[in-house]
């Protein structure tokens, strides 16, 4: 089934992916340098919507005014000939040696200030392209020792950065949000904010919570074991999804980056499902950024990676017609009602009804056959995700 992306699509790719020179660490480049001008053109032309960026990927750390400017114009002109945004700008505090021990809550104080410099530099340049969310991936943010890092002064540190940046970004009047992108380790040991849930309750002690948000990434949550469809869930309900990083993950172990969709197909069905269509339900779909941070394998030459490029979207489209296809059949709609699917938006309480009131209900408890549950009262779960399988496979 043919699908083309476009623009409308919103798909975005961050430079550092295309970019990704197959350096690992076993093993050194694979593939040159790409050309940012050459990276935003190829974009153009598979249909992107836009390009993503640290400022590193951009113009090299430690590079001077004049040769920065010089990227930052080749990238304008680039822009203004294709079209394609800048949506996400974010900023690397974790590659230069200097941010060994972290950027903003590294135990040695003036690389803190030296960080919160780099930054704030890079805002300027994300207001100045458009950019409306500016992406905190705390790679360094974190510890391999225990009593290396005092947890508590980190998450201090931590929020007073985010302070400062919101504080910064509200007198300068830029519209700009903040996502905090969670990993549970990789670099570190251990990272700090390492879940959805960990950024979420992190969020609320900041002096302008309504500036912060979370960008998850698919291997991340996975790579804590954790259902990634279920989180960004979490994230909608609280209204805290501010951007997104889509992949492929295999199971629990190292950051794998691979296309989307290769990795948990189902759980990739159920994500687009949710942020197309709000869910099994309904509901607010996702209106941000589709954006990819995945690596094309080392073993690819430029041609693999822009092929790796279009693997992203084209999956991408073949599940959002999938579950398209899947709301549409009548049996599908038949197994969720015998599911009850529908029934837990519905409250448990009357509309009303106090807890004098559910004591008093003699058939919440007294009269109620729990009996009848064994045996009997099955919900169907399996033949629903059996549909779902039928209908990614193509089968319906």
């Amino acid at each position: 089934m043919a699908v083309q992306p476009t623009p409308a699509d919103k798909f975005t790719f961050g430079l550092w992916t295309i970019g990704y020179n197959g350096t690992d660490p076993f093993g050194g480049p694979t593939r040159p340098p790409l050309d940012t001008v050459h990276a935003v053109q190829k974009l153009a032309e598979l249909g992107a919507y836009g390009l993503t960026f640290h400022d590193d990927d951009l113009f090299a750390f430690g590079s001077s005014d004049e040769v920065r400017q010089g990227e930052i114009d080749r990238l304008k002109g680039a822009l203004e000939a294709t079209g394609l945004k800048i949506p996400m700008v974010t900023t690397n505090l974790f590659s230069a040696p200097v941010f060994k021990d972290g950027g903003f809550t590294s135990n040695d104080r003036q690389v803190r200030r030296y960080a919160l410099r780099k930054v704030l530099r890079n805002i300027d340049l994300a207001a100045e392209l458009g950019a409306e969310t500016f992406v905190m991936w705390g790679g360094r943010e974190g510890a391999e020792y225990d009593a290396a890092k005092d947890v508590r002064s980190a998450l201090s540190r931590y929020k007073e950065a985010v302070d400062l940046l919101s504080q910064y970004v509200l007198d300068k009047g830029y519209g700009i949000r903040f996502a905090i992108e969670p990993k549970p380790n990789e670099p570190r040991g251990d990272i700090l904010l390492p879940t959805v849930g960990h950024a979420l309750a992190f969020i609320e002690t900041l002096e302008h919570p309504e500036l912060a948000g979370v960008n998850p990434e698919v291997g991340h949550e996975q790579m804590a074991g954790l259902n990634f469809q279920a989180g960004i869930a979490q994230a909608l309900y609280h209204g805290k999804l501010f951007h997104i990083d889509l992949n492929g993950q295999r199971s629990i172990k190292y950051d794998q980056d691979l296309a989307f969709g290769h990795g948990d197909l189902h759980n990739a069905f159920a994500l687009v499902d949710l942020l197309e269509n709000g869910g099994v339900l309904g509901g607010r779909p996702y209106d941000g950024p589709r954006h990819f941070d995945f690596k094309p394998s080392r073993t690819e030459d430029e041609q693999g990676v822009w092929e790796a490029a279009a693997a992203n979207m084209t999956t991408y489209l073949l599940l959002k017609e999938r579950a398209q296809a899947f709301r549409a059949d009548p049996e599908v709609q038949e197994t969720l009602e015998r599911a009850k699917v529908a029934e837990l938006a519905k409250p448990t309480l009357n509309e009303g009804e106090t807890y004098e009131q559910l004591l008093g209900d003699r058939s919440a408890f007294e009269d109620f056959d729990t009996d009848a549950y064994l045996g009997g009262k099955g919900f169907g779960f399996v033949r629903l995700q059996q549909l779902a399988t039928e209908h990614l496979l193509g089968a319906r």
